[in-house]
């Protein structure tokens, strides 16, 4: 197929459909006119693709069918009608794309926590360096027990909640400078491993492990899939491969910003264990088994329901209809 001749013919009929398709009202005649036209253009982009594969004319001919398609379909779709496919498919489709990098960061996390908390503890200079030793006694006998115990449980669980879901957010979003993410994981590790070192020393490891391990289980993974996902953002401006900066940045940030979503749901989880279940005077184990299952479910969720996802093509990204119309390429 010559493309050029192609071209030279059909232009008026396509510049027609463009007018229709923009044309604030219609006669009946004219949408039995758009509707013909719709289908010659969509029989000549497919001819189009065939012989030449992606060409400038063929984007601009795929404009104009979106633009037709719009105006026949018309209404928008009811946004509750997304959530199923929102939750079954591109959610967990991001959570899974992420999945080694939220590994790689809590490994990095839990190596810093632990080296502070044990550098921290067995040095009594350390110690001493965070306050005199009646403030840290306060702390490890009455001040670190009483933060979870001294609100009202659901008070306390909104406020981590909203807090946590802050943090996520803005690890995803700011993702892009590379920057934050990491700012957030290693003051985080910092904060864990120096109150660790506290109870430590005060003879109280013990307490801290069973007041931090039932939420904490969850609350930091969350936070660890927040800031994978910004990382990932930061990655797709500095190697865009094939794409365009611009086009990795806006594929990459409507992608996982889905996770920012989905882990205001996790974290709201995270925060009810947090306010009803770590402050009770329930054995040690039931807590944290408690809040290993709220785990469980969210790797479930994020590693096998993801995989499915994936393996059907999902990448978290909006669909073509919700995206928009691709960005012609003059050349």
């Amino acid at each position: 197929m010559d493309l050029d001749a192609l071209t030279a013919v059909r232009r008026g009929e396509w510049e027609r459909l463009g007018r229709l398709a923009s044309q604030r009202r219609l006669t009946g005649d004219e949408v039995d006119e758009l509707v013909t036209r719709y289908r010659a253009a969509s029989a000549d982009l497919a001819d189009i693709k065939t012989s030449a594969g992606r060409t400038p004319t063929g984007d601009h001919v795929s404009v104009l069918l979106s633009r037709a398609r719009l105006r026949l379909t018309g209404v928008a779709e009811n946004p509750w009608r997304r959530l199923p496919r929102f939750f079954a498919r591109q959610l967990p489709a991001a959570l899974y794309r992420v999945r080694w990098t939220t590994l790689a960061v809590a490994v990095v996390f839990i190596v810093i926590s632990t080296t502070v908390a044990l550098w921290i503890a067995g040095d009594p200079a350390a110690v001493a360096a965070l306050g005199d030793k009646a403030s840290l006694d306060q702390y490890a006998n009455e001040q670190f027990v009483g933060y979870y115990r001294d609100n009202p449980a659901a008070v306390f669980a909104g406020t981590v909640w909203t807090n946590n879901a802050w943090i996520a957010a803005q690890s995803v979003l700011f993702g892009i400078t590379g920057i934050w993410p990491v700012f957030v994981v290693m003051q985080n590790a910092v904060g864990v491993g120096t109150a660790g070192a506290v109870m430590i020393a005060a003879g109280k490891g013990d307490i801290f492990l069973q007041f931090i391990a039932p939420h904490g289980l969850l609350e930091l993974t969350s936070i660890f899939v927040a800031a994978a996902a910004g990382l990932h953002i930061f990655w797709a401006w500095v190697a865009p491969g094939r794409r365009t900066r611009g086009e990795a940045l806006a594929q990459e940030g409507r992608s996982l910003a889905t996770v920012a979503v989905g882990l205001v749901c996790s974290l709201a989880l995270s925060g009810l264990i947090e306010g009803f279940v770590t402050p009770q005077t329930w054995p040690w184990p039931v807590k944290v088994l408690l809040g290993g299952c709220a785990l469980a479910v969210f790797l479930v969720y994020m590693l096998v329901v993801g995989r499915r996802a994936a393996r059907a093509g999902e990448t978290g990204d909006l669909t073509e209809y919700e995206a928009g119309t691709p960005r012609l390429i003059a050349g």
